[in-house]
């Protein structure tokens, strides 16, 4: 039996492992998909925000700020890309500027640091390429950005380096409580755990009435977005929005860490949870609002599209509460949900303790994960410059990649211009070489996503 079992193995769930994994207590995560990562925590835009938007006074305005000044010293532990590079929200009218100073002084009482109201002449000595239709913009110098799926894949290599389990297609469908919860998989296998936490994202809901708690419910709000080749990379340097509204920070533009601009996201309700297609509507609508915010964008480098789901909640703030005993609920964790993170794990880790969990703490703990030296050998990726000995690297070590998107998220091959046209069949051959498998039985995402279906050369077996 497991002390604590995680449901979730997404970026907050991960972090919250890490965090616990400092004691002496066996743990695991329980992952519905084929590997970590595979949900919001895969798809968004990767900011690490400086807290001047959530309501002062709910968690998401608390945790936001905290886990914003905590983000680099864990990015540094962890060795995860991270680059501080600011935020302007910028506006176009008088009632703009007026918000802009309604959310300065919001960012002041959540204790944002550094804020300033800037003029039309000082946001374009910053950003030369931003609409000169702009009047004045809020700058935020805190705000930065890291690669989300590095962050949720290192924090859980860290976990499961000192000692954290890690189960998956593991997808719960009931739990049972006495004396411990017994969890319950679909393909019938079973754990059981004294103490269970629920960070299952968009399912958290459906989690949660498992225990007989029906007090909260999560739609899946779709976020759109386009992909820029690094070639467009001198496009802006900061993170780029516009005035919020009821719907959230609205559609942005960003430099991610590494070098691409990422445009969007659109905030669409819809009523499947697994409903990531991308529309023509989407892409529509992210142009035009992007078209307000530069007044040329090379949309002749688009180099992919893809839509991330958010677990928006029907209450407004984070969903982190104990229903019933030894059961944490750590649900509706969207944006600013990342940058919350870390001051998640926190909050979760003290409720654990102030709940009656004792444990000593591991003498042998480590919070680092090492840089391994992987700049040698042969080129497979030739877009991102990556080699073989680093993906072999990304299939051996926690938590290791069962697919070809696991290998495409820890090392950024077939992210480049051609989208995998070169590297795809000798990724496929060196997870077959890894994983013992046939290469037919190699698949892009688990299941039934297999890359080949069959051999031509030499005959079909």
């Amino acid at each position: 039996m497991y002390k604590v079992a995680i449901i979730g193995g997404g970026v907050t769930g991960g972090l919250i492992a890490r965090k616990l994994a400092q004691l002496d207590i066996s743990m695991v995560i329980l992952e519905r998909e084929n590997d970590v990562a595979m949900g919001q925590s895969k798809a968004n835009s990767g900011i690490v925000h400086a807290g001047f938007d959530p309501v002062p006074g709910t968690l998401k305005a608390k945790l936001n700020v905290m886990g914003n000044q905590m983000m680099e010293q864990i990015c540094r532990e962890l060795n995860v890309k991270y680059r501080k590079n600011g935020a302007l929200v910028v506006g176009y009218t008088d009632e703009d500027i007026k918000n802009i100073e309604i959310l300065y002084h919001r960012g002041i009482e959540n204790g944002v640091k550094d804020l300033k109201v800037l003029t039309r002449e000082q946001v374009f000595a910053l950003e030369k390429n931003l609409s000169r239709n702009i009047k004045g913009a809020l700058y935020a110098p805190t705000s930065a950005v890291v690669c989300p799926y590095e962050l949720t894949i290192h924090s859980i290599g860290n976990a499961m380096d000192n000692g954290c389990d890690l189960i998956r297609n593991f997808e719960v469908v009931s739990i049972n409580k006495s004396d411990c919860y017994t969890i319950y998989s679909k393909d019938g296998r079973s754990i059981e755990a004294e103490y269970v936490i629920n960070c299952a994202g968009l399912f958290s809901d459906k989690i949660a009435q498992m225990v007989g708690d029906d007090s909260f419910s999560i739609v899946p709000r779709a976020g759109e977005y386009m992909l820029l080749d690094k070639e467009a990379g001198d496009l802006v340097e900061a993170t780029i929005f516009r005035v919020p509204n009821e719907r959230g920070k609205g559609v942005l533009a960003t430099k991610t860490v590494d070098g691409n601009i990422l445009l969007g996201p659109t905030a669409v309700d819809r009523d499947d949870k697994t409903d990531k297609k991308v529309t023509a509507k989407g892409l529509e609508f992210i142009k035009k609002r992007e078209s307000e915010l530069f007044d040329e964008i090379p949309y002749n480098m688009v180099i992919t599209q893809f839509t991330g789901l958010r677990a928006h909640g029907d209450k407004g703030d984070f969903i982190i509460n104990s229903p019933v005993q030894k059961f944490i609920n750590v649900a509706g964790i969207e944006s600013p949900g990342l940058t919350s993170a870390p001051a998640i794990a926190e909050m979760v880790y003290d409720m654990l303790i102030e709940g009656g969990l004792e444990a000593d703490k591991k003498e042998n703990y480590n919070p680092v994960r090492p840089v391994v030296d992987l700049h040698y050998g042969q080129v497979i990726c030739r877009c991102e410059e990556v080699t073989r000995a680093e993906i072999i690297d990304a299939i051996r070590r926690n938590p290791g990649a069962l697919d070809v998107d696991g290998v495409k998220r820890r090392t950024r091959s077939g992210m480049g211009r051609c989208q995998g046209g070169f590297c795809l069949p000798h990724i496929v051959e060196i997870l077959s070489e890894e994983l013992g498998v046939r290469e037919e039985d190699v698949t892009k995402c688990g299941g039934k996503s297999n890359i080949l279906l069959s051999k031509l050369k030499g005959g079909i077996e």
